[in-house]
């Protein structure tokens, strides 16, 4: 019984997955594959495919004015439902197509990959290229009339999704009766031609919430009426309680367009780059027995870029073939990209704005810049449907040859009013380069400094084993010598060191960048633990007091002041919070010889003042004592000595540094250690008046 049940099994799989055979094959024919699988044809059953479907119908009006034929459209949204689409054109062909024996009407509107833009003679430069916009529109709406004016008649048809057939009355919904053909519906008077096409979409299609856009309608035509000089095109909106009527019409072309689209002040006048090329494209042709054969065609390429260049940072780019705009570019942008940097690098060759190592991107030339790219040819090749993409692979590299020998010429030209435009542009590009430049050298700093205050401490470092924050003292030390003898000196319990070696950078002179490469600098950073510029955090700060401990000469003087520039610019809260210190070494050592009990061995001063006050009162006491000692330097007292008078809270003297008046002592900094120098000398002159020469030590 185990056995049986898996056999039954077997067979029952072995029968289904054989059970595949031609009577299982749909076959779609005409435009079932269109109502079957809307998106691959309009992209999506959305607000976007629902305009995508008028886009269809108002494009092949617009072919038609591009082409020199007819110069008015009208766009009506009734308050039914219904897209109403009229043009003064020559009118679709009404004749009958001798393969399909059907009139050229029902051929545009039932057929797919059919129309005048195959063949060579009726289009030279169209947006649609496909042959399926009018068919599916007329697949996807419950739907379809169209009226067509040529030589004094008008003819008529309609259709219910792509069928063509007689409605007994107005509206989708009066009943319908398939089967009809072409007729004449009326009389015109002669040389009047055009076509009227009239559609509801098919709400069984389309997603419930799918609208049409006013807005995106009013644009789009606006858009064309200046891709297209002359043509005027009235956009007419019945669906509300008031009709909304606008008509568009710009004579001024692309050039007026790259006006309108600029959002800022322009530096130039507007820029025209023309030209027309050809080149040889090898493409599929269908010859007389039906087969498919790989020939060589000759294509015309015009190219025509308006730009101007402004006061702003904003860079717009609205690029189109023929009249169909590209929103995501293809080969025509990037071709104009490419020219329009090259150009650039290769103008300012010739002049003195590029330093040495400079260079500029496609960023730099870009900034600032408003531009409208089209171009047109026969039979471009859109990547999709939709045609968001040119991607004919010639046309780059045309339309860069074109670029760059129209924008050289601007560029480079002698004449004076166009000579400073172009060297004002020049200028702003290499504005925009060093602007860039200097915005990634601060990132990269950032990154830097984010990585120093994370990372581990200096080896160098003698830390304290205390954690109690208060408690704890940093004596940043001038010099390894000095750092054996303070090493020896200090409490380790509670007294950090850090060793410098001779004088930090300058900060006040140098960037943020070049301050976190200097090692003294970043190794400070890291030890106080508290972050720098607008990251520091007081709270942060490993010690309670940093306390900078330098000789007691003109150069340790000059550390100091360097120490206190690098705390004032990056760490200023410490400073503002009064625990940052200068440590006050002796000056001079007083030996007495043979003390009395309960009298001091050694007496220290710490200024000259001091020293020949020391010297008086002990001469004056009678009390006999050694050539004194001048320390030149923190090496030179021992480790007891050093503790003695400079490290130990109960006898040093630490003089805090302060910032009462944070302004003037920004000013004062600026003037003892930034760039200006005649500020700096001034103040030293002034100053030498007051030096007695004999008291300095030289």
């Amino acid at each position: 019984m185990s056995d049986s049940v898996p056999s039954r099994t077997t067979k029952k799989q072995t029968q289904q997955g054989h059970d595949y055979e031609a009577r299982h094959l749909l076959v779609l024919e005409g435009l079932e594959a269109v109502r079957k699988r809307p998106a691959m044809y309009i992209g999506s059953t959305d607000t976007k495919g629902l305009m995508h479907c008028l886009w269809e119908i108002i494009d092949n009006a617009v072919d038609e004015a591009l082409s020199g034929f007819g110069t008015e459209i009208d766009v009506t949204l009734g308050q039914d439902g219904s897209i109403a689409v009229a043009d003064t054109a020559r009118g679709i062909p009404v004749d009958i197509e001798p393969r399909t024996g059907l009139s050229g009407v029902e051929v545009v509107f039932t057929k797919l990959h059919a129309g005048g833009k195959f063949g060579a003679g009726s289009y030279n430069a169209t947006g649609g290229l496909h042959g399926v916009g009018a068919s599916v529109v007329n697949a996807l709406s419950s739907r379809l009339d169209v009226e067509v004016d040529r030589a004094g008649v008008t003819w008529g048809l309609s259709f219910k999704h792509g069928i063509p057939g007689t409605f007994a009355g107005d509206g989708p919904t009066a009943k319908f009766t398939p089967g009809a053909q072409l007729a004449k519906v009326g009389k015109v008077k002669r040389g009047v031609s055009g076509t009227r096409v009239r559609y509801w979409p098919d709400r069984q299609i389309f997603l419930p919430d799918a609208q049409l856009s006013l807005e995106s309608l009013t644009g789009r035509a606006r858009q064309t009426s200046f891709l297209v000089p002359g043509l005027a095109i009235r956009v007419r909106d019945e669906r509300g309680e008031e009709v909304i009527e606008e008509v568009h019409r710009h004579d001024g072309g692309i050039a007026e367009f790259c006006e309108f689209l600029a959002p800022d002040q322009a530096v130039t006048d507007m820029i025209r780059l023309q030209g027309t090329d050809r080149f040889t494209e090898t493409v599929p042709m269908l010859d007389d027995s039906g087969s498919l054969t790989p020939t060589d065609v000759e294509r015309d390429l015009e190219v025509d870029i308006a730009l101007r260049w402004g006061t702003g940072y904003e860079t717009v780019t609205r690029s189109f073939v023929n009249i169909i705009a590209t929103p995501k570019g293809g080969t025509h942008v990037q071709g104009y990209e490419r020219a329009l940097t090259k150009a650039m690098a290769k103008a300012l060759d010739g002049t003195r704005l590029l330093k040495s190592g400079e260079e500029v991107t496609k960023e730099d030339a870009l900034e600032g810049l408003t531009s409208v790219v089209t171009v047109r040819l026969a039979e471009p090749q859109f990547e999709g449907q939709t045609k968001e993409v040119l991607g004919t692979p010639a046309v780059n590299r045309l339309v860069a040859k074109i670029v760059e020998a129209e924008l050289g010429e601007f560029l480079t030209s002698t004449k004076p009013a166009i000579r400073q435009q172009a060297r004002t542009v020049m200028e702003k590009v290499v504005s925009a380069s060093r602007t860039r430049v200097a915005a990634r050298a601060h990132k990269e700093a950032q990154r830097r400094k984010t990585a120093l205050e994370s990372s581990t401490l200096p080896p160098k470092l003698k830390d304290c084993r205390s954690n109690d924050v208060d408690k704890c003292e940093l004596f940043i030390v001038e010099g390894d010598s000095a750092l054996g003898t303070a090493q020896r000196a200090r409490d380790s319990e509670f007294q950090a060191l850090l060793p410098i070696r001779g004088k930090i950078l300058n900060v006040q002179k140098a960037s943020v960048g070049d301050m976190l490469k200097n090692v003294e600098c970043a190794s400070i950073i890291q030890v106080v633990g508290a972050g720098s510029g607008r990251t520091f955090d007081l709270d942060a700060a490993r010690y309670g007091k940093v306390i900078f401990m330098a000789d007691a000469d003109s150069d340790g003087a000059h550390i100091r002041c360097l120490l206190a520039t690098l705390f004032f610019r990056y760490m200023r809260p410490l400073l503002e919070a009064g625990r940052v210190y200068t440590a006050v070494p002796p000056l001079h050592r007083f030996e007495i010889n043979n003390p009395r009990k309960g009298q001091e061995k050694y007496i220290y001063t710490y200024s000259d003042v001091e020293y020949q006050r020391k010297a008086a009162e002990l001469t004056k006491k009678n009390i006999s004592f050694k050539e004194p000692q001048r320390y030149k330097g923190l090496g030179e007292m021992d480790a007891d000595q050093l503790k003695e008078t400079t490290m130990s809270p109960r006898h040093r003297t630490l003089r805090r540094m302060t910032v009462d008046d944070a302004a003037l002592a920004e000013v004062t900094f600026e003037m003892l250690m930034g760039n200006e120098v005649a500020p700096r000398k001034e103040f030293i002159i002034d100053g030498a008046y007051a030096i007695d020469a004999e008291q300095i030590d030289a």
